[in-house]
């Protein structure tokens, strides 16, 4: 069980307050209830990367690997005991060997996290994550003479959304027992009372899907669960390394990987050429490196048919014209048009007063591209991306009883992935290469060469539409005065309006809307209990008695200081 904490020191009284739930701390009378105004910027621009910010002012998140020490005199010392570093790259002899190397790695990943007194569950999605952690626990188990029980979404309802065929090629291979959740016959928000009693923040996501597979993982009597986790970015899907072989000068595999990836994967090959190619003529055009260009763009021409002339205009001319020639010339051609906001879902005066804009522009590494696969891998690895997502699976396993675990999350598996060559990821045109060889014989064929990834949003906005129009309007028009401190709300009611009036929320506004009904509902909560607080007098001790699962306070006279570990991200067992 992965631990967060959370502190807060209150130095007029000189005490010093941690916990492994917000809820543990906020409850104590002598912590005042304050809305930290910089995380609902950062939820609504969905920014992610401060790691110890939480909703609430003056309690922080200790970051994941990370040590805290307190001495006497009440001075904070914060410490990183581990941290993801690029190692020498693995050399072996054939993707044979990696595909073993690879193999052997996450078995002991998934083995090592099935130790339990009571039946093992597993997150059965149907793609390619949740069916490999399946079906390596479903083989491990069977050599103990004991059965894997799976727990699925199944939407009969939304066909679009619907994996019930790829999850039944894994159950036809025998050895599990099934369970099926319906989400597509409730609503995204029905129970959204009951998700904040364990959510201390607003960021619920989409947590109504493992909500359901958690309670039926309850019923069934199971109380470890596994799941596939953000496999995505440990395994890597290796994209970028199309950007490394451009940058290297080598066209000719450069065109061959983005066709193959393209049709694999039902993408646009243009689409794909120019994202990852393009930018480095203009790199080429910079350094004045003429022959290479000119080499490039009669490859890159032939291939994406673009004008000659077009590419040497727009990526060779245009790339050399100084900064000041260009911002002329922008001055001159400017359409007449008020600026675009770069939030439109939040208030402009929201944003300007707590700096939002240079905030967000700060995180941004966008400047500063990788010139890697690695470093891109690397980066993605070491963002914010991982810390919020699982606080909130653990939570809501936690809420039913059950441990949620993540083998894709092993440090092991993390540490070899980020050190495969780059052709281990994406090679022939099949992303995350290295784990569908692996899985070779012990996933079902559909599954292992999959390319594609089913979206959810539909049945999201069909549950949005049908079970839960009375929520949703509450919380957009009745309770729309929670929000409107921080959210345009005349932007927000004419995305919400034309979605009434159109009988549907299309895919480009469902964002905005449950962003913002997620926060309406959770302020309301907030405001509740700030009243509830403020009107009911309770002591420290009985407080902690009825609330909090793991608040621990320290007084020993013979004690000068002592140390927290968040192992958050230390997912070796």
């Amino acid at each position: 069980m992965e631990l967060n904490l959370f502190a807060i020191t209150i130095n007029q009284i000189g005490l010093f307050i941690f916990a492994s739930e917000i809820k543990a701390i906020i409850r104590l009378p002598h912590v005042p209830l304050k809305l930290n105004e910089i995380r609902i910027g950062d939820y609504l621009t969905s920014t992610l990367e401060d790691r110890s910010i939480t909703s609430y002012q003056d309690i922080w998140r200790l970051p994941a690997a990370h040590t805290l020490t307190i001495n006497r005199q009440g001075t904070l010392t914060l410490h990183r005991y581990w941290e993801l570093g690029i190692r020498e790259e693995i050399k072996l002899n054939s993707n044979q060997e990696y595909a073993e190397a690879f193999l052997e790695i996450f078995t002991e990943a998934v083995r090592c996290r099935l130790r339990s007194a009571y039946p093992i569950g597993s997150h059965l999605s149907g793609g390619l994550d949740s069916s490999s952690v399946t079906c390596i626990a479903r083989n491990l188990l069977k050599k103990q003479n004991k059965q894997l029980h799976t727990f699925s979404n199944i939407y009969d309802a939304v066909p679009e959304c619907n994996e019930r065929n790829y999850i039944e090629t894994v159950i036809a291979q025998g050895d599990v027992i099934p369970h099926f959740v319906h989400p597509d016959q409730t609503g995204p928000l029905t129970e959204w009372q009951e998700f904040f009693k364990y959510s201390d923040e607003s960021a619920i996501g989409n947590c109504y899907l493992v909500w359901g597979l958690n309670r039926a993982t309850k019923e069934a009597g199971v109380r470890i669960s596994l799941n596939g986790f953000d496999g995505d970015s440990t395994v890597s899907h290796g994209v970028y390394y199309l950007n490394e072989l451009a940058r290297a000068g080598k066209w000719k595999a450069f065109l061959a990987e983005g066709t193959a990836l393209a049709k694999n994967f039902n993408e646009s090959s243009t689409k794909l050429l120019r994202h990852y190619g393009l930018s480095i003529l203009k790199e080429l055009a910079r350094k004045g490196k003429w022959l290479a260009f000119w080499q490039a763009v009669n490859q890159i021409s032939e291939a994406i048919e673009i004008p000659h002339r077009q590419l040497w205009l727009n990526y060779g001319f245009k790339a050399i014209v100084s900064d000041g020639i260009k911002k002329k010339l922008r001055y001159f051609n400017r359409p007449k048009r008020t600026p675009s906001n770069p939030f439109p879902l939040v208030s402009p005066d929201f944003a300007q007063r707590i700096g939002l804009s240079k905030r967000v522009q700060s995180f941004d590494c966008s400047k500063d591209p990788p010139l890697t696969q690695k470093e891109h891998h690397w980066r993605e690895l070491t963002s914010g991306l991982f810390s919020i997502p699982l606080e909130g699976l653990d939570t809501y396993a936690a809420a039913f009883g059950i441990e949620s675990r993540h083998p894709f999350m092993d440090k092991r598996l993390i540490e070899f992935c980020l050190a495969l060559p780059a052709e281990q990821k994406l090679n022939q045109g099949w992303s995350r290469m290295i784990l569908r060889r692996a899985m070779n014989g012990i996933l079902p064929t559909e599954i292992q060469w999959r390319g594609d990834k089913t979206d959810i949003t539909p049945g999201m906005i069909k549950g949005l539409l049908e079970y839960d129009q009375e929520i949703l309007k509450e919380a957009m028009v009745i309770q729309s005065k929670n929000i409107a401190e921080f959210v345009n709300i005349s932007s927000l009611k004419t995305v919400y309006q034309n979605s009434l009036n159109q009988g549907k929320i299309t895919e480009n506004d469902i964002t905005k809307i449950w962003s913002s009904v997620s926060l309406s509902l959770w302020l309301n909560n907030m405001y509740s209990y700030f009243l509830y607080k403020n009107m009911n007098k309770i002591s420290i001790l009985k407080q902690i008695m009825i609330y909090c699962n793991f608040t621990l306070l320290f007084y020993k006279e013979d004690t000068s200081e002592i140390t927290i570990f968040n192992s958050k991200a230390n997912k070796l067992r």
